[in-house]
């Protein structure tokens, strides 16, 4: 994947002045619904209407899409309305259908990207394709596991790529469905700034309240686009109900959204930058130095409880120390989400610190 120019000429053939936008049901679930949704987004920034014809539930029993009649539907909304049709595919089967009823745009959930066998299956079933396919992060946090998908596709000579951020699993409990881990597709998004990136507020939030405001925070670090779930009726959909929006509900979004701008050439503009920039960088410098001393007491410490025969992991003291940088953490303007993966890295330091001290 050494070459991705190639890969961005597909958003740039749409010659749009906004984000690119992909839209519609969680879920296909009557002719009726499809229909009825896709013309209330023909006429706005919508330029591909997405609905799931076959959704992989989490346990058994769900709602798992109404198959290939799904399709058929698609294929009547995109005559009616001119919008370009997208669906979620997890194997072979699903690719062969999808492309047989010419659907335009495919992605790949994050159930199937975990999986590398499923991905070269889809990846062989796709071999040539024109249409755009867009591979979805996997369900646990793993950038090479992500990256390696989008490879076997590039590899199968599929150049329309591109990524969907949806969030992560995670045990802990926070506001979000899937943590963000906005870290992992800036990771991505430097090392290929060719690759299309796509967010997926809907399933990161779990509730259509948050919509906006991921949305903005991903436009912010220059993503390309938004998939987004609309219902007419979210309230009573099949599935994933409370994270899906109306199309008023969307269209007002795309009026409160602020688009930024890539850069800005002017001198005053570079003049500031470079100051707080380079500020940054000695703060970070400190960051390192402080980090540093702090290892140095942590190696101590190891020396201490090696000669008292005491074990490393002392959770009394752990959990006291991480109630109390929470806290103060709050009074500096940290979020506590921020403050707890701090810390814990900082602990998993200082505990392989000790650790080598006690081994030697």
């Amino acid at each position: 994947m050494e070459n991705k120019k190639e890969m961005r000429n597909w958003l740039n053939e749409f010659n749009l002045t906004h984000p690119f936008v992909i839209a519609g049901p969680c879920s296909a679930e009557t002719e009726e619904q499809v229909l009825k949704i896709a013309h209330e987004l023909k006429d706005s920034d919508v330029s591909v209407f997405r609905a799931g014809i076959w959704k992989p539930r989490t346990r058994p029993g769900g709602f798992e899409g109404v198959g290939e009649i799904g399709l058929k539907w698609l294929k009547k909304a995109k005559e009616q309305t001119g919008l370009l049709m997208g669906t979620e595919v997890a194997n072979a089967a699903h690719v062969k259908l999808a492309l047989e009823y010419d659907i335009d745009v495919l992605w790949i959930g994050a159930r199937t990207t975990v999986n590398p066998f499923a991905m070269q299956e889809i990846a062989d079933a796709l071999a040539g394709t024109k249409k755009i396919v867009l591979v979805k992060n996997p369900v646990n946090p793993d950038l090479s596991l992500w990256l390696g998908g989008v490879e076997r596709l590039y590899n199968a000579g599929i150049e329309k790529l591109g990524v969907i951020h949806r969030g992560f699993s995670t045990y802990e409990k926070t506001k979000y469905r899937n943590i963000p881990e906005w870290q992992i597709p800036i990771e991505l998004q430097n090392k290929f700034p060719d690759l299309p990136l796509i967010i997926d507020p809907s399933h990161i939030t779990g509730d259509r309240k948050m919509i906006l405001e991921v949305t903005q925070e991903a436009l912010d670090l220059n993503y390309d686009g938004m998939i987004i779930e609309t219902h007419y009726d979210p309230d009573n959909a099949w599935s994933d109900a409370a994270q899906q929006v109306t199309p008023d509900a969307l269209k007002q979004i795309f009026i409160d959204l602020k688009v930024r701008k890539v850069n800005d050439a002017s001198v005053e503009f570079t003049q500031k930058m470079t100051k707080l920039r380079t500020n940054i960088d000695i703060l970070d410098e400190n960051l390192l130095d402080l980090l540093g001393k702090r290892m140095k007491v942590a190696d101590e410490i190891g020396k201490v409880k090696k000669d008292a025969n005491v074990a490393i992991l002392q959770n009394t003291r752990w959990n006291e120390i991480l109630g109390k940088m929470i806290l103060e953490g709050e009074k500096k303007g940290l979020t506590e989400e921020f403050v707890l993966k701090m810390f814990k890295a900082i602990h998993q330091e200082s505990i392989g610190h000790q650790e080598k001290v006690l081994n030697k």
